[in-house]
């Protein structure tokens, strides 16, 4: 096993949830299980490779677990582990700080378009 090396503990955070849509996905998580449809749904700007692979190092690392269910067709659901639930204030922090920062552009006259729900 490589070791890995931090010279400042956010990079260990970085280094598992870094990236445009891995946030993205654990923000939907948040909210409780999803299928891979659903997580494409809300996610409309993410292609399917990318997807899956933000997925896959997101289990990967403890974060979310996948379960299979035996059926046809076959269904798959991802929710996040009691230690991936363990981001969610860091996770409702950025939500927060979001929200902060898309008021901060409206008010110096930038348009935003906002199309998520909470």
């Amino acid at each position: 096993m490589k070791t890995k090396t931090y010279n400042f503990a956010v990079e260990a955070t970085l280094d598992v949830i870094g990236g445009k849509w891995k946030i993205v996905i654990l923000c939907i998580l948040l909210g409780g299980t999803k299928r891979t449809s659903e997580l494409k749904r809300l996610i409309p700007d993410i292609t399917q490779k990318m997807l899956t692979q933000q997925l896959r190092e997101l289990e990967e690392d403890n974060i979310i677990t996948r379960t299979i269910y035996n059926q046809i067709p076959p269904k798959v659901e991802y929710s996040l582990t009691e230690y991936g639930k363990s981001l969610s204030n860091v996770l409702d922090l950025m939500c927060h700080w979001g929200d902060v920062h898309i008021n901060y552009l409206r008010s110096n006259g930038e348009e935003i378009a906002v199309v998520y729900e909470e």
